[in-house]
């Protein structure tokens, strides 16, 4: 028996919006339809009131104990009366407590799963309390039907539903829970209330958990005597996360007492509710009310990160004595460099690029990668506020950065971690303490498309110092600088909506195309914008199926370097909208050609020796050529030779012609009809590179396979 003593309920009094530590959260008065010679207890809202549970009027089973039944009090009218809730839910044993459907035309209750025969009879062990439903009819409630895992054998009691009735709450003394009474949930699924699932070890104890109630704002709070507390029977909250339960809080003082408190309801936001006690005669009802909606569960805060590195990865080289990297973040700012860091203004779409830029003409030389990209603020509350403070300094803390996007916001509500609480959007605080405090911003959010009303909380610290130059002092000491900015690509907060990386396309078998202008509409090759190309070039057209333009091109080459002096040659004659480009191979002879190059090289030093004749490398690569010409026999090739800048024009001419020669005269040999080859030598008109050593002249000596459309 717990000790009974008069308890002094303190009036809170809200005070420019702060409650301090030394007022109580909570005022509580019992409800006037409460009696002192009966029980009333296990409140649920209807309509404009509620439906309870009483044992006034009911008689007594045969050990000796009366029966509950479910009464109606409305207390919107301020009746002090109430009255049996409904004769067609009322049995001869035990009824309620309930819970209803959002509409209130629903109604889950509990009562003994027999209830015919004589009152002896039916008050045995074996009659366990199941739970049931009715529908509400034109004239009561009909259509009573029990749920589908009642059972004999254990009781299942205390149901709670679910704002949007997908799910119920219930107590139970199953054998597989962890103590007398557990809690548990089943939910709706394809028409049918699925197997229970016990709520776990997070919420439940080895003694009696029960009377669940789950708010409209996901909180759920329930009974427990296993928890200790400051009575026998003590109401906490929880709240289901990811990864199962957050850690029951107790509810404060005066709500619990030393005395059984127990079966709470509440309003979404917790100004006010009811609950059962037995602080008084008997066990009643008692109203609460709270100053302000209370934060129990709380996230850290997520930083809105809006500066980033980016870095190209280098697998395509770039000559930066000629060329430079230029990064164009759509922001109206642009960056030079193979990394940068940046920062944007804040949320919103970008389009980002890194441009390869030719460093005489200032033209785009080659895209290496283009991002379209969505800055968002987390979906949270967001406390802005500064990281450090000085004991009696003000503060001023704001959350108008808070970010929910198709919620309103309808209250702020602040907890500074030394025992002070405050409302509105932008409060101001001063501590008296030094030390480390976890600031508390929750607020209730009204969805603008249901009506759905939201608690959300987030937390960070503030670390106050007891004077100036205790906190000058300890910036000093604080490291400079920090790590450096994470990959554009690894924060939450980005959404990355499409990309394009040059790299990734090259790895697909692609070659780098000078192009001299894109048009929308097909241009015949005779047009004359295109009488300024030297005759050395050939003109091709190159429909781009995605983007629905033609791209006339008049060199290929392997790597991006070799296709800089074509380009230069452009720009210098007055194609100033030339570039370069990726063109990945679809043509499977391309592809198989471009593969032959790779695999056996193009340099004219590893196919001639120096009589220009055909070396072992030379075979090997054109016989490939030969086995390929087989296979698909329209293909017809260009052999073009080309040579660096030794010796005279003539010599070059000659000898780049004598090979390219040399080369279809093998090919014919081995069966290949010399309609189908073209041989063209370039000498050094066409160089790839420099001719400042021998390395780079080099270059400039190679064998081009072309295909002739």
């Amino acid at each position: 028996m717990k000790k009974r003593t008069t308890i002094i309920l303190t009036t809170v009094i809200l005070l420019t919006g702060t409650l301090t530590a030394q007022q109580q959260p909570y005022t509580v008065t019992k409800t006037n339809f409460s009696t002192d010679m009966y029980n009333e207890f296990a409140p649920a809202f209807y309509r404009n009131g509620l439906v309870f549970c009483t044992d006034r009027g009911s008689a007594v089973n045969s050990e000796g104990m009366a029966v509950v039944k479910m009464f109606y009090a409305d207390t919107a009218a301020g009746n002090t009366r109430s009255k049996l809730f409904s004769k067609d839910l009322k049995s001869k044993l035990n009824d309620g407590p309930a819970t209803f459907n959002r509409s209130g035309d629903t109604i889950y209750y509990s009562r003994n799963l027999v209830v015919d025969g004589n009152l002896k009879m039916l008050s045995t062990f074996r009659n366990k309390l199941g739970l049931f439903y009715a529908v509400a009819e034109e004239k009561g409630w009909g259509r009573i039907r029990e749920i589908r895992f009642n059972t004999e054998w254990f009781n299942i009691t205390m149901p709670c539903l679910s704002h949007d009735s997908k799910r119920i709450y219930f107590a139970s003394d199953k054998p597989d829970g962890l103590g007398g009474l557990d809690i548990y949930y089943s939910n709706w699924n394809n028409g049918y209330w699925e197997d229970p699932v016990n709520l776990g070890p997070n919420v439940n104890t080895e003694g009696n958990e029960s009377y669940p109630f789950i708010s409209e704002t996901g909180e759920l709070f329930f009974t427990s005597d296993g928890r200790g507390g400051l009575g026998g029977k003590d109401i906490f909250v929880t709240k289901q996360k990811d990864d199962g339960w957050h850690t029951p809080v107790r509810l404060a003082a005066p709500l619990n007492s030393e005395y059984d408190d127990f079966g709470i309801v509440i309003t979404p936001t917790m100004e006010d509710g009811y609950f059962s006690s037995d602080r008084g005669k008997s066990i009643d009802i008692y109203r609460f009310t709270s100053s302000m909606p209370q934060v129990w569960f709380a996230e850290p805060q997520k930083e809105n990160i809006y500066c980033f590195a980016v870095a190209d990865s280098g697998l395509i080289e770039a000559d930066t004595l000629k060329l430079q990297y230029v990064w164009d973040f759509g922001d109206n700012t642009k960056m030079s460099g193979y990394a940068v860091e940046h920062c944007f203004p804040g949320p919103g779409k970008y389009s980002m690029a890194l441009d390869i830029i030719d460093r005489r003409s200032g033209s785009v030389y080659f895209r290496k990668q283009s991002y379209d990209i969505e800055i968002f603020d987390y979906d949270q509350p967001y406390i802005t506020a500064p990281e450090y403070a000085v004991t009696g300094e003000t503060v001023q803390f704001d959350g108008m950065k808070s970010y929910s996007p198709g919620y309103t916001v309808t209250g702020f509500y602040w907890d500074f971690g030394d025992g002070t609480q405050k409302t509105g959007a932008a409060p101001s605080h001063r501590y008296s303490k030094s030390g480390d405090y976890d600031v508390r911003l929750g607020l209730t959010l009204r969805s603008e498309s249901t009506g759905v009303v939201l608690k959300r909380a987030v937390t960070r610290k503030i670390t106050v110092f007891g004077t100036n130059r205790e906190m000058e002092a300890f910036l000093d000491a604080k490291p400079a600088t920090g790590p450096g900015l994470m990959d554009i690509r690894d924060f939450e907060n980005i959404k990355i909506v499409s990309q394009y990386s040059a790299e990734s396309e090259f790895a697909k078998e692609a070659v780098f195309q000078v192009e001299i202008l894109s048009s929308k509409t097909r241009m015949d090759l005779s047009n004359p914008i295109f009488r300024s190309v030297p005759a050395k070039y050939t003109v091709r057209e190159v429909r781009n199926e995605e983007a629905g333009t033609y791209s006339y091109i008049i060199d290929q080459q392997m790597t991006l370097m070799a296709a800089y002096p074509a380009f230069r040659e452009m720009v210098t004659g007055g194609y100033k909208g030339a570039t370069v480009r990726l063109h990945v191979l679809k043509d499977p002879v391309e592809r198989e050609l471009n593969v032959l190059k790779k695999n056996y090289g193009v340099m004219t030093d590893t196919y001639f020796d120096t009589r220009n004749r055909l070396v072992t490398n030379a075979y090997l690569m054109l016989d490939q050529v030969v086995m390929m010409m087989n296979k698909y026999p329209s293909l017809k090739l260009e052999i073009g030779v080309h040579t660096d800048n030794q010796g005279t024009t003539w010599s070059q001419q000659s000898t780049t012609q004598s090979r390219a020669q040399v080369i279809v005269d093998y090919l014919v040999n081995r069966g290949i009809n010399a309609s189908r080859l073209t041989p063209k030598g370039y000498g050094s008109t066409r160089p790839i590179g420099p001719n400042g050593t021998w390395l780079e002249r080099r270059l400039n000596r190679r064998v081009e396979f072309t295909v002739i459309k």
